[in-house]
C-alpha cells in the first residue's frame, strides 16, 4: 500500500476548518482554543501527519539543519567531533548534514555551496589539506551565513574557531621522548597549508630547543594528504631511514596508524627500538604494536563547543561581530 502524505489542507478539509487554524493549532498557538487544538492534534496523529520541512524552511527561511564538512568521516578524531556536534544539535532540534572532502579543495567547495543552496542554517568546517582560496568563504560570511571553523582553521578569516592546543600537545610528546633518552627525533606531519601542521611543528621545535637539541629540517617529513594515501607515508619513511632517527613524533590519526602499518614490512625496523609519540584519538591505542605514547585531543568537547557557537550565531537576533578562538587542552597518554 502506498504511503499517503497528508497536508495541512487535507486536515483542514476533513475537520471543516481553515488551513490557518490548523497550522496555528499544530504550532500550539495561544490564538487557538484548547478544544480545537485537541481535535486537530488527535486527527493529525491518526493520519500520521508530518510537517513538510522543505515547505517550512521556504516559509520561515530557516531549515533547522546545520552542515558539517570534514576531510574523512572514518577518521577517529572527526567521528568523535561529530558525536559532540550531534549531542548539541539534536538537543536544540537541529538536523545534521555531514559531507567529506577527502582532502580535496574542489570537493570541499562543492559541498559547501550545496549546503548553502539548500538553506542550511550554518556550517561547521575543518579545512581540507588542499585549500588555499578562502575568498568564497569570506563572501558567504559577509552575506550573513554563519560558519564556525574547528581543528583546521584559517588565520585570516574573522569568525569563531575551536582548536586544540596543538603547540603544547606537540611539546609534551617530544619532551616525553627526550626524557626517555631520545636525541634524534623525527617528525611525520601533514600539509604545510594546514594550521594544525604549523602549530605542531612549532611545538616540536620548541621542545628540541628547550632541551638544547638542534632542529634538523631533514628529520621533518610532510605528507600532503595527511596519510590518506598509504604510499605518501611509505615515501616519507624511505627518506627518514637515511637519517638514523631514534624516535618519531607523528601529528595525526591517519599518519600514526599508517606509519605502524608501513614499518611492519620495512626491513630497516627489524630489531630496532624506535619510540613513537603521536596525535591519535583511537580508542584502542593500547593495542597498537609497537606502542604509541598518544596525544589525545578533546574531540567530543571540540564538536560540542563548535556547535554551541554556531547555534548561538544562528539564533542571535543581531549580527555577532566579535569572535574568539577557543583553545582546548590536549592530554598525554603514556605507553
Amino acid at each position: 500500500m502506498a504511503f499517503e502524505n497528508y497536508t495541512i489542507k487535507d486536515i483542514a478539509k476533513a475537520l471543516n476548518l481553515s488551513t490557518s487554524t490548523v497550522s496555528r493549532a499544530l504550532r500550539d498557538s495561544y490564538e487557538i482554543s484548547i478544544e480545537t487544538k485537541k481535535i486537530v492534534t488527535e486527527y493529525a496523529e491518526k493520519v500520521n501527519y508530518r510537517a513538510n520541512p522543505i515547505a517550512r524552511s521556504l516559509k520561515e527561511r530557516k531549515s533547522n539543519s546545520i552542515g558539517i564538512v570534514i576531510s574523512e568521516i572514518a577518521n577517529n578524531f572527526f567521528s568523535q567531533v561529530i558525536d559532540g556536534i550531534e549531542s548539541v544539535a539534536y538537543d536544540k532540534n537541529y538536523q545534521v548534514v555531514i559531507s567529506q572532502t577527502k582532502e580535496s579543495s574542489e570537493r570541499e567547495r562543492l559541498n559547501i555551496e550545496h549546503l548553502y543552496s539548500r538553506s542550511t542554517d550554518g556550517l561547521l568546517l575543518a579545512l581540507s589539506s588542499e585549500t588555499t582560496d578562502l575568498s568564497y568563504l569570506e563572501k558567504l560570511i559577509e552575506r550573513g551565513f554563519p560558519i564556525v571553523f574547528f581543528d583546521r582553521v584559517p588565520n585570516q578569516i574573522n569568525s569563531f574557531k575551536v582548536i586544540a592546543d596543538n603547540r603544547q600537545g606537540a611539546f609534551d610528546a617530544v619532551q616525553y621522548l627526550i626524557s626517555k633518552g631520545k636525541r634524534r627525533i623525527a617528525h611525520l606531519t601533514s600539509s604545510q597549508r594546514l594550521s594544525i601542521t604549523n602549530e605542531r611543528v612549532e611545538g616540536y621545535k620548541n621542545a628540541l630547543i628547550f632541551n638544547g637539541l638542534p632542529f634538523n629540517p631533514d628529520l621533518v617529513k610532510y605528507c600532503e594528504y595527511g596519510g590518506l594515501h598509504q604510499e605518501e607515508i611509505e615515501a616519507a619513511i624511505a627518506e627518514l631511514v637515511k637519517e638514523q632517527y631514534d624516535a618519531i613524533f607523528i601529528s595525526g590519526d591517519k599518519l600514526s596508524t599508517g606509519y605502524l602499518q608501513a614499518i611492519k614490512k620495512h626491513p630497516y625496523f627489524e630489531g630496532k627500538d624506535i619510540q613513537i609519540a603521536g596525535f591519535t584519538n583511537s580508542k584502542v591505542v593500547n593495542l597498537f604494536s609497537p606502542t604509541i605514547t598518544a596525544v589525545r585531543q578533546p574531540a567530543f568537547e571540540m564538536g560540542k563547543k563548535a556547535a554551541e557557537l554556531l547555534i548561538l550565531q544562528i539564533e542571535s537576533k543581531y549580527p555577532i561581530e566579535e569572535f574568539e578562538t577557543i583553545v582546548l587542552p590536549t592530554s598525554l597518554i603514556k605507553e
